[in-house]
């Protein structure tokens, strides 16, 4: 499950302003195309990992604990003291400047997944004497009126803050609504306002869950602005997918919600859909809203539904949320940017781990999925909503890093078309050589998108032909592939090429078959 994290609030005395630092940034790419997107700074509380003392040593370190709180670990078997010496060394200061500690909170964050679940115990302490003192620029004092503002009223470019204050600070009155869902499922709410609920999916490995994003301010003024709007309502939710045995957590969400409701699709993935049903029975009148290409590929939604393409408004109680086209993932992929507080819900264009995948079935397409990726570095956005995995504070270095790693994938199918590939086949061969061969019917699909895209920039080599590649598409890929991985997996001692060639030649004979059958089905 891995050590717990332990976050520092420290407080001036008379005061409500407590010390945050300046977040690291993630380390360059070394290459200015992409170092050139720079994310604004991002302030959080001091922390860092938490180490467990060994076996049979107990903490003395004093720590008071209020009657209110739940202290749902034992205190006593971390090492509070070192971990606390180490933070506040950066600050210049000792444990003794430092007075008053207490136990705030143990907050345990949803499972996203594929990484373990994130803990982290919030201590706070008072500064004894803070006149006089200054601090390196990477440390400021802030109110927590002041990272609200930065929260829920962001300016493009603008200094942000960070998860860690509002779950150790955050005031509960503020975030009511969440309060108010009544499913049993974790909820994690940032930025404010912004509920993610990973609910179990039939989504692929290494992911077990989608976000379910949960939308409905309280205090908005309820108004549409102009006739600039596809929809209004007074909440939203995004990627209904889960399994259908929690269809009942998930009515018990939809019914804590205004019944003027707005159901936000990203995409026609079944991870992304399969709870659909479940709100049409807990709310008939509630609006779908997705791009044409998701809807005729949606079934079992027989309420309202608002066609979007890009560019449109959506107001949820006031709020403005503005429709991103945004195709590549598949050709009818749409995002979601919240204005106020410039947090980009991207659908599967992005995942909280690893790369997303194209489906080459749905419309998805490279060329237009690196136009998206420019699009989404464009906006700014402060924060940036995965369905799959935990929100990612840092934007602009996540989307260079798809960037450059489609890119490098790319320059590898290039060099081998070069070096005389000509097939399917053969670049997966050259490409993925070190790779599993059971992944490689996976990688052919990204093959295809990526050999699309180098023909639309003019960049495949002159004696490469289209024409034979796609011909190699498909069945003749298939048969190649599938007689070299159960090569790879036949011991020596079996006569493997016989094996091999009559495993083909039932293959193929039970395609013919079938072909035949269906070709017989269909004149008569």
């Amino acid at each position: 499950m891995g050590n717990p994290k332990l976050a520092m609030i420290i407080n001036k005395n008379l005061s409500d302003e407590f010390l945050v630092e300046k977040q690291k940034q993630p380390a360059k790419f070394g290459d200015e195309a992409y170092d050139c997107f720079v994310d604004s700074d991002l302030w959080d509380l001091p922390s860092t990992n938490l180490p467990v003392l060994e076996d049979g040593v107990r903490s003395g370190f004093t720590l008071s604990v209020l009657e209110s709180c739940s202290v749902e670990v034992d205190l006593m078997n971390f090492d509070f003291e070192s971990t606390l010496i180490l933070l506040l060394a950066n600050l210049g200061i000792g444990l003794s400047d430092v007075g008053d500690w207490r136990f705030v909170r143990y907050v345990e964050e949803p499972e996203f997944g594929p990484g373990p679940c994130v803990r982290t115990c919030f201590i706070a302490g008072k500064l004894l004497d803070h006149t006089n003192r200054s601090f390196q620029d990477s440390y400021k004092w802030m109110s927590m009126e002041a990272c609200f503002d930065c929260l829920i009223d962001v300016k493009p470019g603008s200094d942000r803050v960070g998860p860690l204050v509002l779950l150790g600070l955050g005031d509960d009155s503020r975030q009511s609504m969440k309060h108010k869902l009544s499913s049993s499922l974790p909820i994690q709410e940032y930025p404010p306002g912004v509920m993610l609920v990973p609910m179990r999916s039939r989504t692929l490995k290494p992911f077990k869950t989608t976000n379910l994003v949960v939308f409905a301010p309280e205090n908005g003024s309820g108004d549409h602005q102009g006739a600039d709007f596809a929809a209004h309502g007074d909440a939203l939710i995004v990627d209904p997918g889960c399994l259908y045995k929690l269809h009942v957590e998930l009515k018990k969400i939809v019914d804590a919600l205004p019944r003027k409701l707005i159901v936000f699709v990203t995409h026609h993935h079944r991870d992304h859909i399969d709870g659909l049903s479940a709100i049409q029975e807990s709310n008939p009148d509630a609006i779908l809203v997705a791009h044409i290409k998701t809807r005729h590929r949606i079934g079992g939604w027989s309420g309202n539904y608002t066609p979007v393409s890009g560019g449109e408004n959506i107001y949820v109680n006031g709020q403005r949320l503005t429709v991103i086209f945004a195709p590549g993932h598949t050709d009818g992929h749409i995002a979601l940017l919240h204005v106020s507080s410039h947090s980009l819900i991207v659908g599967d264009h992005c995942v909280g781990q690893g790369s997303a995948a194209l489906d080459i079935r749905g419309g998805g397409n490279m060329t237009e999925y690196f136009q998206s990726t420019y699009k989404f570095l464009e906006l700014s956005p402060h924060v940036v909503i995965p369905m799959h995995g935990r929100v990612n504070l840092w934007p602009k270095h996540m989307l260079c890093g798809y960037l450059e790693n489609r890119r490098n994938r790319e320059e590898s199918i290039l060099k081998a078309t070069e070096d005389g590939a000509q097939t399917l086949f053969d670049i997966v061969a050259s490409v993925y050589a070190s790779v599993d061969r059971r992944f490689w019917w996976a990688a052919s699909s990204n093959v295809r998108l990526h050999i699309d895209n180098l023909a639309v920039e003019n960049k495949l080599p002159e004696g490469f032909s289209i024409r034979k590649f796609k011909a190699s598409c498909g069945l003749r890929f298939a048969i190649r592939w599938t007689a070299g991985y159960i090569s790879s997996q036949i011991p020596c001692k079996i006569n493997k090429q016989g094996l091999i060639m009559s495993l083909i030649a039932a293959g193929a004979g039970y395609f013919l078959l079938y072909t035949s059958k269906r070709k017989n089905q269909i004149e008569s």
